[in-house]
């Protein structure tokens, strides 16, 4: 990322709109002419998968690592296109504004959505559908076909269906697609609903000048399509069940580890294949953005890899990937490689050494700078390399003012006021922990939505040490004052990053 440049943190289900959950609809095309506006050059976003009610709607855990998520379909996009009455704008629930009550849209949504296939279904000849079922078909047959059968099981686990069906016996299938062709036929609209709307919004990103950066999980979910179609890409005992799973080993952070319980990659399958599946996660995604953070980057280096018997992380072992085979291979598939690999936490001379021979920008964090290491610690401003992408805080920190009031030691607010020169009030904070990322030499600084405004923690997007209520919050309509865009205009700038 050779463009000196800032951005925006921002999800789209954050974004503000009357129907519970943000969408691709009228104010995601606010935001873009509020990122323009104030000179920025970036849009970046949580991954835009179908999310699961199982897993508190985590954009994080998925059914599909090629699908998209319908939940972010804009109700007033498909009233333009007449998919449904101008009476569904007039007569909503009473949704709260500042947080997603997820349930209660999926259920709002879902009725809209039954309205939007009966028309859709009416319209004879719709070449570019068509188009995009046929090109895409590689991934949009299995997937479409694996959520109607998991609505008619009841939200059941792939490998508790009937055993044809579990293992794809292809008569079964067929019989499957035929006695459930409706549904089948409604996901797959809703996957181009999704992806005309999301195509519409990201041509108006580059007329604008914004790049979007996007976000993939380096796992998927053991209930996703990803694992019933591809059993024998992941390390499955006989009965398709991982025998072990994904975390981290125990650090400072965590005496027993972290046991996320992913599924993980049988590599030496995927490299006899070309790395097939994963090729075809890289093509998908360059689809929709101009770069792709990959979350835990250094699991395609080595990763750890625990018996799934076990209870917590302490008992597992690193295991090396053939990353430098994977990602030459991904370089002579696509012209370019506009990767930001997530290295954050314990990280070890081999992932440096191959984020340094690819050229991938990592990533620093400012919130993690104020240790009594300040003047060698590798996030603080002075030591940064041009090559990374510089953020205050991410998804999964608290923002600036939550962090400074309920986090931050004795000792690491006198070194945060030394480094700045001055004690600064909170209510200010933010505006001197930005301004010390924007005028860093890395070419890319990036910023949370919270952190522009200024917010607690009552903003924050994610903790994960817990399950619930994350994933939740929303930016207030009122967001988009005179004096906030022309401040973060000047700052941009200022340091030379319009």
């Amino acid at each position: 990322m050779k463009r000196r440049g800032s951005g925006i943190l921002l999800h789209v289900t954050s974004l503000p709109s009357p129907f519970g959950v943000g969408d691709l609809g009228p104010e995601a095309y606010r935001f873009i002419d509020f990122l323009a506006e104030t000179k920025q050059s970036f849009w970046q976003i949580l991954p835009l998968n179908p999310t699961d009610p199982a897993h508190y709607n985590s954009p994080y855990h998925s059914f599909s690592a090629l699908a998209y998520s319908p939940l972010l379909i804009s109700p007033d996009l498909l009233v333009q296109e007449d998919l449904l009455d101008k009476t569904v704008l007039e007569s909503l629930p009473g949704f709260p504004i500042e947080r997603v009550k997820y349930q209660a849209v999926i259920e709002y949504k879902q009725k809209l959505f039954d309205q939007a296939y009966e028309r859709f279904q009416k319209r004879v000849n719709d070449y570019e559908y068509k188009k995009f079922c046929l090109e895409n078909a590689y991934w949009l047959d299995d997937f479409t076909l694996f959520m109607a059968l998991k609505s008619h099981f009841g939200g059941k686990a792939w490998n508790e269906w009937p055993e044809d069906l579990r293992d794809r016996q292809t008569e079964a299938l067929q019989s499957a697609r035929d006695d459930l062709s409706d549904r089948v036929e409604k996901e797959r609209v809703l996957q181009y609903l999704f992806f005309r709307q999301w195509k519409s919004l990201r041509d108006y990103c580059q007329e604008r000048n914004i790049q979007v950066i996007g976000d993939i999980p380096i796992y998927v979910n053991y209930d996703s399509v990803d694992l019933w179609a591809h059993p024998e890409l992941f390390k499955l005992d006989n009965e398709k069940k991982p025998y072990v799973v994904a975390g981290v080993p125990p650090d400072y952070f965590s005496e027993t580890g972290q046991l996320w319980g992913n599924p993980l990659y049988q590599w030496d399958i995927l490299k006899e294949r070309g790395y097939d599946w994963w090729v075809e996660r890289i093509a998908q995604t360059l689809k929709l953005y101009d770069f792709v953070r990959i979350d835990h980057f250094r699991g395609l280096v080595a990763y750890w890899e625990v018996p799934s018997s076990e209870k917590t992380a302490i008992n597992g072992k690193w295991i090396e990937a053939p990353v430098m085979d994977f990602l030459n291979h991904l370089t002579r598939k696509f012209s370019s490689l506009p990767i930001i690999a997530e290295d954050l936490g314990v990280i070890t001379p081999d992932v440096r050494e191959v984020m340094h021979l690819f050229g991938l920008p990592g990533m620093k964090l400012l919130l993690f700078a104020f240790g009594d290491d300040l003047a060698t610690n590798p996030y603080i401003p002075h030591n940064l390399p041009r090559n990374c992408v510089a953020y205050t805080g991410t998804h999964d920190n608290n923002t600036i003012k939550g962090w400074f009031e309920n986090e931050v030691t004795p000792d690491e607010k006198t070194r945060l006021f030394r480094y700045v020169g001055r004690d600064v009030p909170v209510e200010e904070l933010h505006w001197e922990l930005i301004r010390l990322v924007m005028m860093s030499v890395a070419n890319v600084a990036i910023f949370p939505m919270q952190d522009i405004l200024g917010l607690g923690k009552e903003a924050r997007m994610n903790e994960p040490s817990s399950l619930e209520g994350n994933w939740q919050w929303r930016l207030s309509a009122n967001f988009l004052t005179h004096d906030l865009t022309g401040r973060l205009r000047e700052m941009t700038e200022t340091y030379g990053r319009a």
